[in-house]
């Protein structure tokens, strides 16, 4: 009769399980705008949101680049990282799934063992003697919470957010390491050509120092000219010396983000012309699954979200049931015998009564948790919004200012030309030929560095996209306007 109480008591217990306690996970409404403010020359386009965000950098067309993104994908100590709190995460889900069945274990024992002639009695009537005897026991084990209040469901939700979480986390480091690999890469070939234009120039400079001298060992000219054309090549030379400092400062850095020691690490000069791909733009909505930072986000308030419900079930009993089954005998031979047969099945239940509202301040703290991740949340896409914004106008900007400088380069090679010309005659000073020299040095450094910077600023939209556009892969036949592959021609727009 007590038996079928027992059952009874854990089959209602069973059926009243399944009620979660705690608030479902609903996302948060997060305002958002129904386009970007775009100028020329960009307009709207469609992206292949679903796509795997795959090896972006490729779109620049650069093989160098390329090969250094793949050292630091392989190489890479933050990558490997982040690699190991995905492991550990989904680790946590495994132990956490693991709470939704019974728990089964296997017990032994074989001993032999004297029982004392002295020990106190149990029976006045009879007295106690002493023996010797074996005692062999196999019993089967099992305990199993009722999950009442969804304790175990909410923990397993948590967890499973938390791993996804993790999944967001590494894709969002992967996006952080490559641009970072763009962008000490396109700086260092940015310096690159700026040297390459300080090298001109002091070959320049050196040409017109030899014919200002030339000029004054003739009695032409006074030896301010020559002073004024010296002092202008020593400090191009000084210019030299600190762009080559800031070249080594991005070359180590490219050294740590692959993995490689900075002394055993070099990259030689190279002044091919880099292009910056054409970068399509979807509508804003579309980020919120491109962008594995705000996938996180939104995937670490799942996770608190659960937290409260954890949290709440501690209101709750909690119950456990615990059969045992099993065989014991003083003989190993008659060990799996009828009469050697020993069960029993219990249902522990626990309740908190008083805990001087412990419980109600966990619940309390796992709620200001929530908010802080909703708050948390918003922040990252509003951030979001506000990157891609950046990205546009900055792009629009230099794209306007590259033309510029390059008619400003073209007219400061005209009036050095015209200066040069006009100290030769005897019509103008050789202050006019120095400042002309100045402006041409100043304009080309400009221009060398807006190329790098519609270079950093494309990395830095492609970021802020979330990665590539149109898939992984470098692939064989691409529109030459977009990078992406034949069939996404249509899909994909330009700028």
């Amino acid at each position: 009769m007590r038996l079928r109480y027992l059952v009874a008591t854990g089959g209602a217990a069973l059926l009243a399980a399944g009620c979660a306690v705690g608030p479902d996970y609903k996302t948060p409404a997060t305002p958002l705008p129904v386009s970007w403010k775009l100028e020329e020359p960009w307009r709207q386009s469609a992206p292949n949101d679903s796509a795997d965000k795959g090896p972006w950098w490729k779109r620049f067309g650069d093989a160098q680049l390329d090969a250094l993104q793949d050292q630091a994908l392989g190489g890479s100590p933050t990558l490997a990282i982040a690699n190991a709190r995905l492991a550990q995460a989904r680790a946590t889900l495994a132990a956490n799934s693991a709470s939704r069945f019974p728990q089964l274990g296997l017990g032994t024992r074989a001993s032999r063992l004297k029982i004392s002639a002295n020990r106190p009695l149990t029976n006045y009537a009879t007295a106690n003697s002493s023996t010797v005897q074996n005692d062999f026991m196999l019993s089967l084990n099992a305990s199993y919470e009722l999950d009442l209040a969804g304790r175990v469901q909410r923990s397993v939700e948590g967890a499973t957010a938390s791993a996804e979480q993790s999944a967001a986390d590494l894709e969002n480091t992967r996006l952080v390491l490559t641009a970072d690999v763009a962008n000490n890469y396109f700086n260092l070939r940015s310096t690159d050509i700026e040297l390459d234009v300080l090298s001109r120039s002091i070959a320049l400079q050196r040409r017109a120092l030899e014919l200002v001298t030339a000029r004054h060992d003739l009695g032409a000219v006074s030896g301010l000219d020559v002073a004024q054309q010296q002092a202008l090549l020593d400090t191009t030379l000084t210019q030299v010396d600190v762009l080559k400092k800031q070249r080594a400062q991005y070359e180590h850095a490219l050294a740590t983000l692959t993995g490689t020691p900075a002394p055993s690490f070099a990259l030689p000069a190279d002044l091919r012309e880099i292009r910056p791909p054409p970068v399509p733009l979807g509508v804003p909505s579309e980020m919120l699954q491109r962008r594995p930072d705000v996938a996180s986000a939104e995937r670490a308030m799942a996770a608190a979200n659960a937290q409260i419900g954890v949290a709440t079930a501690a209101f709750y009993p909690s119950f456990i049931i615990s059969p045992t089954v099993g065989v014991d005998s003083r003989m190993i031979e008659t060990l799996f015998n009828g009469p050697s047969l020993l069960w029993s099945v219990g249902v522990s239940a626990t309740q908190v009564l008083f805990d001087g509202g412990r419980v109600r301040a966990n619940v309390d703290f796992a709620k200001a948790g929530y908010d802080a991740t909703v708050g948390n949340y918003r922040r990252t896409v509003l951030t979001a919004m506000q990157e891609v914004e950046d990205g546009i106008t900055g792009l629009a900007s230099l794209d306007r200012a590259t033309t510029q400088a390059q008619a400003a380069v073209a007219a400061a090679r005209r009036v050095l030309d015209m200066a040069t010309s006009r100290y030769e005659g005897g019509a103008s000073t050789y202050l006019d030929v120095i400042t002309a020299q100045q402006s041409l040095l100043t304009v080309e450094r400009q221009a060398a560095q807006l190329q790098g910077q519609r270079l950093l600023t494309s990395v830095f939209l492609v970021k802020a996209l979330g990665g590539d556009w149109c898939g992984a892969g470098a692939p064989d036949s691409v529109d030459p306007r977009t990078g992406c592959p034949a069939p996404l021609r249509q899909a994909a727009g330009t700028r």
